[in-house]
């Protein structure tokens, strides 16, 4: 699908098709798997930045399956995320039965309107945003670097920062019930 993001109504418009059409999909994943509708809106919002970042670059390869891109994306960010949790809980790790394919998780630049998104959460969590989804840190990197005392305290703030710019993002989004309708 190839769409004109040009205005806020296009980007607009765009969020919204790709919300109705593949968020019960992904949902119906991670519950399959155990996990809750925050993990899935968790999972599905970090695909559609990723599935944006790749739209917006120029001369990107195009997605010809729009389904299969984000449900891969969103298979390899249900496995990261189980996999972190049960690294933390001692639980054993979780591997997708028959899963050979990981989908690859593109380097791009952010675009400004998701930076507004970022700057209202502060410059710190910017930084450690960028650090773990970007450069790839592990949380025992993150504690370091931003001088935590556990790993443990570098994960909640972790997990504060993405809760500051969910806030933001819900405050211009849809609900869970529009896709349920």
């Amino acid at each position: 699908m190839k769409y004109r993001l040009k205005t806020y109504q296009d980007r607009e418009a765009f969020f919204l098709d790709l919300y109705k059409s593949f968020f019960p999909d992904v949902a119906a994943y991670v519950r399959k798997r155990g996990g809750s509708l925050d993990n899935a809106r968790d999972i599905f919002q970090e695909c559609l930045v990723i599935y944006y970042e790749r739209t917006v670059v120029p001369d990107s390869p195009p997605v010809r399956n729009e389904k299969a891109y984000l449900m891969g994306v969103a298979k390899k960010l249900w496995y990261r995320m189980y996999a972190e949790n049960a690294k933390y809980s001692g639980e054993e790790q979780y591997s997708p039965a028959g899963s050979t394919y990981e989908a690859p998780l593109p380097e791009v630049s952010v675009p400004a309107n998701i930076m507004e998104y970022l700057e209202h959460a502060g410059r710190k969590c910017m930084d450690m945003l960028k650090a773990f989804y970007y450069d790839h840190y592990n949380m025992q990197e993150m504690a370091a670097r931003f001088g935590f005392g556990s790993v443990r305290s570098a994960t909640v703030q972790k997990y504060k920062c993405l809760e500051k710019v969910r806030d933001k993002v819900k405050e211009k989004s849809l609900n869970y019930e529009d896709f349920t309708a």
